[in-house]
């Protein structure tokens, strides 16, 4: 069986089926896009899900990446996937905007997958290996992992909040993933708060002693060993945004959108999946009381709504697409004219390159989350504004209001505040947009995502040296006494 010295664990792996069905593709994503000159260079290996339930695929190699399929049931589908992952810990994390169901069956494929996957990893891993465990659908990874190869150094990274501990308590196995994240050596998280937020869970739940970022836990040898918790927020990979808007067919297609729309003063833009977290419905209701109040008209301002389907089998997923189609039609059956709509719905995914369109044509960005890990829509608008020109108007309860704090921010519960800054976005002067714009796109550039991949696994090679000095060590018996010493504890300090 090949090994990999590197290797990332993640629910789904960084290729989709080709439409004929006999080949495979890489998959768009800001994760794909950020680890793959990482296992280039590492010659490494990637675990996951092919996408397709009950078909058994077996390990093959892609772009240079050994890529390890781990076969999914329909059952374990709805169950592990649909069930606990998206109806039990999306909602509960995102600050249960949505209430979240409590089964002992999805717990129970929950664990199941988990064993699954942490086996996998296991058998393709090298000795002495690194391994990057990807999200919330495989927290109980890190510690069945480290149970099974107590040699490896592992990492793991949260890509969506981790919710105050009064909501966290709810959950009924909050032990368990607690003690499966702790599993890892690394712990990265979106922002300051959600490493907060877990670290508080620990103190609470375990009892464990946690000091700055780092948090002692008890290990099998009857001693303790240091993890650390902290924020690494993720970017995206603003060059390849920037040479997309550069291109002048991407810019001519930009000035169609304006014309199809009519060429409005304004365009608006959303771009979301269909999803509860993101605020959608705020969006919508701020805009329709803008048009009823006469402070805009379908002539002077379009917005154009992107919603991407997402977990069409989910009840929630369900009526929220109803509602929000209810509500386009009926703001457009009030305010359109027979040249201008309210309005442009379109629930559909598109390519990078139709959206970078989009983001060129689009006058003001809305941001709008309830509740978001970081939001990266946010920044790929950002940089795709060449012309230093827009405006973003972002949730302060996305991860990414930590860094942009040029954009404006707003509390999207606060429908009136929307609405005022919807006006204000709309009529902002160029050098007040030129200015904004620029310490916005500074940031993304400055921050890509390379730097927040080398930023986490610089901080996971501390512990990888340390362990393998004291696997050295022990390997030619260093102690003083003659006998093999034991692991040596990783210290708090090296850690940060």
């Amino acid at each position: 069986m090949t090994q990999a010295d590197f290797v990332v664990v993640a629910n789904r792996l960084p290729v989709d089926r080709t439409p004929d069905g006999e080949g495979w593709r890489r998959s768009p994503g800001g994760l794909v896009t950020a680890l793959e000159p990482v296992m280039r260079r590492a010659e490494g290996a990637w675990v996951g899900w092919a996408g397709q339930a009950d078909a058994t695929v077996e390990p093959f190699d892609f772009e240079g990446t050994h890529l390890v399929p781990v076969t999914l049931s329909a059952s374990d589908v709805q169950l592990y996937y649909e069930g606990f992952s998206n109806d039990t810990i999306w909602p509960l994390y995102h600050d249960v905007i949505a209430e979240p169901t409590y089964k002992r069956a999805w717990w129970d494929a929950y664990v199941k997958v988990n064993e699954r996957f942490a086996k996998a990893a296991a058998d393709v891993t090298a000795e002495g290996g690194i391994v990057w465990v990807q999200d919330y659908q495989l927290q109980l990874v890190p510690k069945l992992l480290r149970e099974l190869r107590p040699d490896l150094t592992i990492g793991y990274f949260h890509h969506i909040p981790f919710p105050a501990y009064g909501l966290y308590s709810q959950l009924p196995w909050r032990r368990q993933v607690l003690e499966g994240l702790l599993g890892a050596d690394v712990i990265g998280f979106q922002r300051v708060a959600d490493a907060g937020n877990f670290a508080r869970a620990v103190r609470r739940q375990l009892r464990y002693e946690t000091k700055a970022s780092g948090i002692l836990v008890p290990d099998a040898s009857g001693g303790t060993r240091v993890a650390l918790a902290k924020a690494f927020p993720i970017s995206i990979d603003a060059d390849s945004y920037i040479e997309l808007a550069q291109k002048p067919e991407i810019q001519q297609r930009a000035k169609e959108i304006r014309e199809g729309l009519g060429n409005p003063r304004k365009i608006l833009l959303g771009v979301d999946r269909l999803d509860y977290t993101k605020g959608i419905r705020h969006r919508l209701k701020a805009w329709g009381e803008l048009l009823e109040d006469g402070r805009a008209t379908v002539e002077d301002a379009t917005l154009v709504q992107v919603a991407s389907p997402s977990r069409e089998r989910v009840d929630a997923y369900v009526q929220l697409r109803d509602e929000i189609e209810m509500t386009v039609g009926r703001i457009n059956g009030d305010y359109d004219t027979t040249t201008h709509t309210a309005i442009r719905y379109l629930h559909q995914s598109y390519p990078r390159e139709e959206m970078v369109a989009l983001f060129l044509a689009a006058d003001v960005m809305l941001v709008t989350a309830l509740r978001d890990g970081m939001n990266l829509v946010a920044k790929e608008y950002v940089a795709s504004r060449i012309d230093n020109r827009g405006v973003l108007v972002l949730s302060e309860f996305a991860g990414a209001a930590d860094e942009m704090g040029s954009a404006l921010l707003i509390n999207p519960h606060d429908i009136d505040g929307l609405k005022d800054q919807i006006v204000r976005a709309i009529d902002m002067p160029a050098a007040e947009q030129g200015r904004r714009m620029r310490a916005l796109r500074k940031r993304v550039r400055d921050h890509d995502v390379e730097d927040w991949s080398r930023e986490f696994l610089e901080a996971l090679s501390v512990f990888h040296e340390k362990s393998s000095s004291a696997a050295a060590a022990a390997e030619v018996g260093e102690g003083d006494d003659g006998s093999t010493p034991e692991r040596e504890p990783i210290d708090e300090t090296d850690a940060e």
